[in-house]
């Protein structure tokens, strides 16, 4: 291998170094750098892409459902912030305050914003004056602050991070359940059918929600590395932010109401969980659903063969090209075939056509998987429909290998003690009854890192209102503390 392919290739190992690996992946495969600043990072055009695949499929989705873009302020007036208490008390240590602007002193601090409730529930209220005004949907798309990232990793932890943020005003308590339900499933669809990863499904624990709402659900992902990663949430905010901002309308009889609220977001966390789970030690690995090249065609030419060979590469990425395949043909005269495979494994690209003499001359093509190498020749007539079928093919591999490890590390546990053994030697999640006492959480948060990241639902449904499952026997009991268990908990370590 030439100092050039050195170079270029990966140094660290997943299964050894999961985090030295993943920060030489994201820059290495050019997703994104660090910012001077600790705690920020720069996202470079193929890591924003990736982001722009998020925000295509969600925002579909979303307008699909009623919901209308608009834009708040990045700055919240701190009086505005302190009409939500629970808010306040549940951001204040993240909180990054603008005091000053220009030479003078501000009369009042300004909150860059940690999420936008206090900014977006004011107008909520004045935009609803009837029962005709709802529901109200409203989605931004937007980056939030949060001061609490000590150890900077791309996607995972960063002081600034890019989101959507949904708010929504509802006229009744079930209405605003099934807000959030929908959410969830759309969420749920994102990690499924365009990120190719297998989520859990279900509800925060009562000491963990978002502060101010009722009930918290969540989709969680499961990392190679055994720890869970929060896909995405979706709020059920009860009346409290409606009482606090005065959202209230007239219903059908003519009376005053006090509104229902929901709120959900997804992340760039996303573009993490999408990095952690499906690439290797030769780097980036893309589902095509997302990728901003889903094939790369490379020619393989001597001096004698280079027009025939150039010819008929270029009439197949035309081809491919025109059924709206994302494809890029590599004719670059300066690189070697080798080079360019290890260029291309490097960046993600699902698919990969080797095109020879050989192939040129006997009318086919070489296909090469991404995630596995698997080479396979195939016939050159209907050139899209097989390379749409082998890119269903690489999709269908990333997510049966995610879901493989799903599957394999659910574990369930007897005692405190078997928790933390579990999760210390495997990682991944424990299932027990529970109490639903935060004291037993801390017992096993304190000794290994890990908490309660999910329980189940009832029944994945809104009739439910956020009841979480029981444990199959009605004589559970806890196994930290030895009491009745009517929950169920999924423990895990998190980033």
């Amino acid at each position: 291998m030439s100092e050039e392919s050195q170079e270029l290739g990966i140094t660290e190992s997943k299964s050894h170094r999961p985090g030295e690996w993943y920060a030489e992946v994201v820059q290495k495969a050019g997703l994104a750098d660090y910012a001077p600043m600790g705690g920020f990072i720069v996202t470079k055009p193929r890591g924003y892409a990736l982001w722009e695949g998020v925000q295509d499929a969600l925002d579909g989705w979303f307008k699909e459902t009623g919901v209308d873009n608009v834009y708040f302020p990045l700055f919240i007036p701190e009086s505005y912030l302190e009409r939500e208490k629970d808010v306040v008390e549940g951001f204040d240590p993240e909180v990054a305050w603008v005091t000053q602007g220009g030479h003078n002193e501000l009369e009042e601090r300004l909150a860059v914003r940690p999420t936008s409730e206090s900014i977006i529930a004011p107008f909520m209220a004045d935009w609803v004056r009837s029962h005709r005004d709802l529901p109200l949907r409203l989605n931004q798309w937007c980056s939030v602050v949060r001061w609490e990232a000590t150890d900077t990793k791309p996607f995972f932890r960063t002081k600034e991070f890019l989101w959507q943020e949904g708010h929504t005003a509802h006229e009744t308590h079930q209405d605003a359940w099934e807000e959030v339900w929908t959410r969830l499933e759309q969420y749920e669809r994102l990690y499924t059918d365009v990120l190719a990863i297998p989520v859990l499904k279900g509800k925060k624990p009562e000491h963990d929600k978002f502060p101010g709402a009722d009930t918290t659900t969540t989709v969680e992902c499961l990392m190679p590395d055994g720890k869970s990663v929060q896909g995405g949430t979706s709020h059920h905010l009860g009346q409290s932010f409606a009482d606090a901002f005065d959202i209230t309308f007239v219903d059908e009889d003519e009376t005053e109401r006090t509104a229902h609220t929901a709120s959900w977001g997804v992340s760039w966390r996303a573009l993490g969980a999408l990095i952690m789970t499906h690439s290797d030690d030769q780097g980036l690995v893309l589902p095509p659903t997302i990728a901003p090249t889903q094939v790369a065609i490379v020619p393989i030419w001597q001096e004698d063969t280079e027009e025939q060979v150039l010819s008929y590469a270029s009439e197949v990425a035309e081809e491919l090209e025109a059924a709206g395949v994302r494809v890029v043909l590599d004719d670059r005269d300066g690189r070697n075939p080798g080079f360019k495979f290890n260029e291309h494994e490097l960046e993600g690209v699902p698919l990969r056509i080797e095109i020879g003499p050989n192939e040129a001359t006997d009318d086919e093509l070489t296909l090469v998987h991404r995630p596995d190498s698997e080479k396979l020749v195939v016939d050159r007539e209907g050139a899209a429909d097989t390379v749409q079928e082998h890119l269903d093919t690489v999709y269908a591999k990333l997510y049966a290998a995610a879901e493989e490890t799903l599957e394999a590390n659910v574990r369930t546990a007897e005692s405190a003690e078997e928790i933390m053994g579990t999760i210390g030697r495997h990682g991944g999640y424990v299932k027990v009854p529970w109490c639903g006492d935060e004291a037993c959480e801390a017992v096993i948060k304190e000794k290994v890192a890990a908490e309660i990241v999910m329980q189940p639902l009832a029944e994945e449904s809104p009739e439910t209102d956020g009841e979480p499952e029981s444990p199959a026997d009605p004589d559970a009991t806890c196994p930290i503390c030895g009491d009745p268990a009517d929950q169920i908990a999924y423990f895990a370590r998190t980033y």
